[in-house]
């Protein structure tokens, strides 16, 4: 077996460090809890399946607790964060040590350890438990990981995801009781370094989505037992049940029921199929209007599978939607509108009028498939401008509506650097760098520029299947953030962007409402308000910013969560922020949109103006309510 490399034997001792208290191991592993269920996730045996290696991971990290006073071993904590910390040292240890022994064989004249028997808890009865799936990359680096022994996965995982250098990880698989570290190591060198892919919800297990357990069978497991008492039995009875099309498609679960519609939604030849010119005529320009494009539109087969999973994904498949999404198969033939390759992959893009479904499985025809969906209803010709083909290296691909002409590829942190082109093939762009897959500090924010005809205009990957739209301008009114006032808007505000990644964005507006002398005479701070609105109507993200000159980034001075603030319904917002001006003094700065005609200030710091404008002398650390009137007489309060 894959885990054969860890020896039977108590781990060899390691030097005594430090001795850590229970309370010490304790704030440890509840402060670094996420990363330590990674870690077990990571390395326990795939063979498990998804949904097991998630409880099993939870399971071991929560039992890697002492029971009292425990030397620590003298082994590197993390090259990152955590040097120093012989708690974290000393749980990490132990749930590297279980996860290891969790794919050790079962043997018959002794009894199994705690790890390698399934869980008794954490339990979620009726619930199927699974990490949020990711792109291409992610599978095919799962894929790769898969073909590892145990050793060789804890040997990658201490090197991408605690940053080890090779002699620490080697010291730490020895004192987890790995026999052969250096046999590890280098078997762990057979896999790409993509360690940046590590950090993906691919390979969160505190981040998951729930689907059920075979509903169907459940019931009538129920009813068996109830009827017969002999459930185990029963369950072995329903598993051998004979019939037609009860194999899998692919990847996908066996077929639950029969009817004309849903067979007709499974079939291949009854995709509809749009006019390459359909488009230039038509009276909606939306996804609708998209022709079919790829090499792979004529593969029967892989369209098949696509249908298949799409209606019924099974336990290989990792399935993800944005929010407010729901993930159930077509009420009939959806439209095509791609199936090709893709770097590593073979995807297909569909469309029932309400979403868009991307299926994507490895080209190399291993096992498993990933399943993306996103809402798109109500979108026009701009915000249907292009779909995300597939993620590859920290870039990404899209495929643009049949109507761009252009495309290019401009970093929002660089307004006057200009647009680099992109070659477009068949609707394909060329990579361009996604700053939804970056991680470490913002140093540039990279947007896909589309041209479609006179107009031009930005959309900025945020992690999900369609790029948000970037527009600039009065709520209600706003212009495309192509512009070069626009750009200079959105410059210290791009990294903002972060914000609202996975929230199922559909676009942000940047809006200049306001602009404050500062009180030192250093010149003018920027007021800035952001929302993004999402596709699903609720949920829309506020933000105020503020930006002094000089500084490459803005400030988030408040923010708020479903408010109409900055929205077409009421664009008035007020907010304030504690500034130090150069000379040590503290200040309270506020700021209204331009027709607000008062503001009030009172709590720590208290203040008015008859303007949209107030600043008010203050200490660090006060805490003032602001409250507003506009020029109609309505009240404002402060945006929280």
């Amino acid at each position: 077996m894959q885990s054969q490399d860890v020896a039977q034997r108590p781990a060899p001792s390691s030097p005594a460090g430090p001795v850590v208290d229970v309370e010490q191991a304790e704030a440890a592993l509840v402060e670094h809890y996420p990363r330590l269920v990674r870690l077990a996730y990571l390395v326990l045996p795939p063979g498990l399946g998804r949904s097991r290696r998630v409880v099993t991971a939870h399971a071991l990290t929560q039992r890697a607790l002492p029971r009292n006073r425990t030397p620590a071993p003298v082994i590197p904590a993390q090259s990152t964060g955590r040097d120093g910390d012989p708690g974290y040292a000393l749980v990490r240890l132990q749930v590297l040590r279980t996860a290891l022994e969790a794919g050790l064989p079962l043997r018959r004249k002794a009894w199994p350890k705690r790890s390698q028997l399934p869980p008794l808890l954490p339990q979620v009865w009726g619930l199927k438990l699974f990490p949020r799936s990711g792109g291409a990359d992610e599978l095919a680096l799962d894929q790769r990981l898969s073909t590892l022994s145990g050793p060789a996965r804890a040997a990658y995982a201490l090197r991408g995801l605690e940053r080890l250098a090779d002699d620490g990880a080697r010291k730490v698989l020895t004192a987890a009781g790995v026999a052969d570290p250096d046999g590890a190591l280098l078997e762990a060198d057979g896999v790409p370094a993509q360690y940046g892919l590590l950090d993906s919800p691919e390979f969160d297990p505190c981040s998951l989505q729930a689907r059920p357990t075979d509903l169907m069978r459940r019931r009538q497991h129920l009813k068996a037992a109830l009827a017969a008492g002999a459930a185990l039995l029963v369950c072995g009875a329903l598993l051998g049940l004979p019939g037609e099309g009860w194999g899998p498609d692919g990847a996908a679960a066996p077929p639950y029921a029969r009817n004309p519609a849903a067979q007709a939604a499974l079939d291949p030849a009854k995709l509809t199929r749009v006019d390459p010119a359909a488009w230039q005529s038509s009276a909606r320009t939306d996804f609708s209007v998209w022709p079919a494009r790829g090499d792979l539109t004529g593969d029967s087969a892989l369209l098949r599978r696509a249908l298949a999973v799409w209606a019924r994904p099974g336990e290989r498949v990792q399935v993800s939607a944005t929010p407010g999404t729901l993930s159930g198969g077509p009420a009939g033939p959806p439209q095509l509108l791609y199936a090709g390759t893709v770097d590593a992959a073979h995807v297909v893009i569909l469309y029932d009028g309400l979403r868009l479904a991307r299926y994507a499985e490895p080209k190399d025809g291993t096992q498993g498939a990933a399943l993306d969906f996103a809402r798109v209803d109500g979108a026009d010709r701009a915000e249907a401008g292009a779909v995300v083909l597939g993620r590859t290296d920290g870039n990404v691909r899209y495929l643009t509506a049949p109507w761009v002409s252009k495309a290019g590829e401009r970093d929002l942190l660089k307004p006057g650097s200009g647009a680099m082109d992109l070659a477009l093939t068949d609707g394909v762009t060329a990579p361009l760098a996604s700053p939804a897959l970056r991680s470490g500090p913002c140093t540039s924010w990279n947007v896909l520029q589309l041209a479609d005809g006179k107009r031009t205009r930005l959309l900025s990957d945020l992690g999900e299947l369609v790029p948000a739209r970037l527009t600039s301008g009065r709520p209600g009114s706003p212009g495309e953030a192509s512009g070069a006032a626009a750009l200079r808007t959105w410059q210290p505000y791009a990294c903002s962007l972060g914000t609202v990644r996975s929230a199922g964005v559909r676009s942000v507006n940047a809006w200049a409402f306001n602009e404050q002398p500062l009180p030192d005479a250093s010149g003018s701070a920027a007021w800035v308000c952001t929302r993004a609105e999402t596709w699903r109507g609720g949920g829309a993200r506020v933000l105020a910013q503020f930006h002094t000159p000089g500084g490459r980034y803005g400030a988030v001075a408040a923010k708020a969560e479903n408010v109409p603030a900055c929205g077409a319904r009421d664009p008035h917002v007020l907010a304030g922020v504690l500034w130090k001006s150069e000379a040590g003094t503290w200040y309270l700065l506020a700021a209204g949109s331009r027709r607000t005609a008062s503001i009030r200030a009172t709590g720590g710091i208290n203040g008015s103006a008859r303007s949209s404008l107030l600043t008010v002398p203050g200490e660090q650390g006060a805490r003032a309510e602001l409250k507003g009137t506009l020029r109609d007489g309505r009240s404002l309060g402060g945006l929280r």
